[in-house]
């Protein structure tokens, strides 16, 4: 397959996946105009929340995860488990250097903004669950294998992001002579964000497999029902990006110096984190389309679990918190980028497209459909 916009491509895929880049950026360019022109905006969506969550944020990630977790194959994740290099690079890009470098990034970058450099040092620690899920799916990803490190990550997270968040803002700083922070994150917090984020989409496109395959087969499945719900992913992202920019329109065109230093440390760790895992996935052989998937699980970040401990730790008008809001107006665009690299890298494996994977048939077509980007919203 070849990058999107390039002609035999381009003439094969609907108008929603052809002109993506122009969604998500209009998306951006609404959502800053409606927190800016309409006055209270941003007010109004926080108040709808329960337990610290935001019911709009949370009802767009859904959206936006089930479709494609209603596509992963349940019953082929053991090829993925079996996958012992692709499990260790995952947690060592994860849990080792992901962390370590978002540690590196805000001192070296932001040594004289300690507010500014904590927040990004909490979103470091904060692994992504959600939207990394349609980013991989988007550049032709496996998406069993980002179904199970997704869940890896969750099950680290709840364990290890505070003390990892006590070791990098605490232990270490002091260990350097640096300045040092604090964090307040509980399990319950932690675990809650999981859940939400992951648990329920992922029950839901279980079930949803498990069952439809059961009354109607697999065909019906592959064929009639994924089709149907495909595009309502991009219809979820695109939702979420207009909440996201409106929350902070203010915010962002009102400092946009401050915006601008905290997004420099941001801009180098999405393209040195994706980068790291890429190459780390072609030496060790991986494939394309696993590759893939450990570079933008590496990448991605929970940014709505830093956000919520940000403003719980250090309140909603934190500098702290600031940081945390900009981590996905940052993440958004440079990932989208991403996904057209990918696509673009994706003729150096030739074997991507010889060897058949999971879900995948021998023509190179996935059992719902060709295997492009947004296939499944045709």
């Amino acid at each position: 397959m070849t990058a999107p916009g390039e002609p035999e491509v381009g003439g094969r895929l609907s108008t929603l996946d052809r002109f993506l880049a122009v969604w998500i950026g209009a998306a951006m360019v609404a959502g800053l105009l409606l927190g800016r022109l309409v006055p209270g905006l941003d007010t109004a969506i926080e108040s709808v929340q329960i337990d610290g969550v935001s019911l709009p944020i949370a009802l767009g990630l859904l959206i936006m995860m089930y479709p494609v977790l209603a596509k992963v194959r349940y019953d082929r994740l053991d090829t993925v488990t079996g996958d012992r290099k692709l499990l260790v690079g995952s947690l060592l890009l994860n849990w080792v250097l992901g962390p370590a470098l978002m540690f590196a990034l805000a001192w070296l970058m932001l040594p004289d903004l300690p507010e500014y450099r904590t927040g990004l040092i909490i979103v470091g620690l904060a692994r992504c669950i959600a939207m990394v899920i349609i980013w991989n799916d988007l550049a032709c990803g496996d998406r069993d294998a980002a179904a199970v490190l997704v869940a890896i990550n969750s099950v680290f997270q709840v364990f290890m992001f505070a003390v990892l968040g006590w070791f990098y803002l605490s232990v270490l700083p002091g260990w350097l002579g640096l300045e040092q922070a604090t964090i307040d994150a509980s399990p319950w917090q932690i675990a809650k964000s999981v859940l939400i984020f992951l648990g329920l989409p992922l029950v839901a496109g279980y079930l949803s497999r498990r069952l439809g395959e059961r009354a109607k087969g697999r065909a019906w499945y592959e064929q009639s029902f994924l089709p149907k719900i495909g595009p309502w992913a991009l219809y979820g992202l695109l939702f979420t990006v207009v909440i996201l920019f409106a929350l902070q329109g203010e915010q962002i065109t009102s400092k946009p110096w401050d915006v601008a230093r905290i997004a420099l440390p941001l801009l180098a760790y999405f393209a040195l984190m994706w980068g790291g895992g890429f190459l780390l996935g072609a030496a060790m052989k991986l494939g394309y389309a696993r590759t893939v998937t450990l570079a933008f699980t590496a990448a991605g970040n929970n940014f709505e679990l830093a956000i919520a401990v940000a403003i719980g730790t250090y309140g909603a008008a934190s500098g702290q918190a600031l940081a945390g809001v900009v981590g996905p107006l940052i993440e958004v665009p440079i990932l989208v980028a991403l996904v057209y690299v990918s696509l673009a890298l994706r003729r150096r494996f030739p074997a991507a497209f010889d060897a058949p994977g999971p879900g995948t048939t021998e023509s190179g077509t996935t059992e719902s459909g060709p295997a492009e980007p947004g296939a499944q919203h045709r």
